[in-house]
């Protein structure tokens, strides 16, 4: 370990990334009423989040996008497959885009314990 490595902050992992946007669309979930049954915070494990709400099971995909690219533009793996599985339990899927950016510069990479900046406009049903 170098002198920089104990100075120079960390950017923030892709896991990191991608348990920040779930944290952020889980209370979002709650603040609108879905009960959660199954959580995966998995990278590259979809959905993140099986829940239900007025007795309709709902699968949702969380994505953490990292400033410039669009949360809003739906990019998942596997979708026709996600699509099945979620008629196979009668299910609607949702997709989750979580953009972020560092607040203090958006071309900077988001540091641990550094202020972030959120462009999520909630859950968007795919099927």
């Amino acid at each position: 370990m170098t002198l920089a490595d104990n100075i120079l902050p960390k950017p923030l992992t892709d896991l990191e990334l991608h348990q920040l946007a779930m944290n952020i669309v889980g209370k979002d979930l709650e603040k609108n009423n879905f009960e959660f049954l199954s959580v995966n915070s998995k990278l590259k494990k979809d959905p993140q989040f099986v829940c239900t709400k007025d007795k309709s099971l709902s699968f949702i995909i969380v994505k953490a996008v990292l400033y410039p690219k669009n949360p809003n533009i739906v990019e998942i793996y596997k979708l026709n497959e996600l699509k099945i599985h979620a008629e196979k339990f009668n299910a609607s899927l949702f997709y989750a885009g979580v953009g972020l950016a560092n607040a203090e510069n958006y071309e900077y990479p988001i540091f641990k314990d550094s202020d972030y900046v959120v462009n999520f406009n909630g859950i968007e049903k795919i099927c």
